[in-house]
């Protein structure tokens, strides 16, 4: 019994996942310790923790490693890490504050509505614009890392794509409020 539970929590996927984790802490202390490099540095902790969401998802599946302690550690792990860096960026003057909250907010609430649903025995599937919304938070939360004093006039491209984010965050947010009402509300 100890061995299988030592197995379920040591495998690749969930030692990437905690990786993820363990990374939140480094990348809020470098994004705002000023030192020289630090736009560098801080993009580099999170792109490598970014990439790890890819990896243990893709890495579970494929080798049929899917845990519960995965399957509960996973979205925490990556709303650490989005939250965290937006706030970073907040702090940082690179962010409006209203867009992160909503962003944010739109995360708590998706979260609410699965568990919700998962207590009454309803699954809400991942939405492929909650995958969008992902992608563009990642490129955005670059982008803005990188900040004016490297991007210059093509710090444009950051605050475009956290646009893209929050427009996605809302429309996604939405589309997760419709599958839970048509499962869970009418379901009834």
């Amino acid at each position: 019994m100890r061995e299988d539970l030592s197995a379920e929590i040591w495998n690749l996927p969930n030692s990437l996942t905690l990786l993820r984790i363990f990374l939140v802490p480094f990348l809020v202390v470098v994004l705002l310790t000023k030192f020289s490099g630090r736009e560098y540095a801080g993009l580099a902790i999170f792109l490598v923790a970014a990439i790890t969401d890819f990896f243990d998802g893709y890495i579970a599946r494929r080798t049929n490693q899917i845990t519960r302690l995965g399957t509960l550690l996973d979205p925490i792990a990556d709303k650490l890490l989005i939250s965290s860096a937006l706030i970073s960026l907040v702090e940082l003057g690179l962010a409006p504050a209203w867009m992160i909250v909503i962003i944010i907010g739109r995360e708590f609430a998706v979260s609410g509505l699965r568990s919700i649903a998962a207590q009454q025995g309803v699954t809400i599937a991942a939405s492929p614009l909650g995958k969008g919304k992902t992608i563009s938070q990642v490129v955005a939360i670059a982008f803005l890392i990188l900040g004016y004093e490297i991007l210059g006039e093509f710090m444009f491209i950051g605050k475009l794509a956290l646009w893209v984010v929050m427009i996605f965050a809302l429309v996604s947010g939405i589309d997760y409020f419709l599958k839970f009402s048509r499962a869970v509300i009418k379901g009834h």
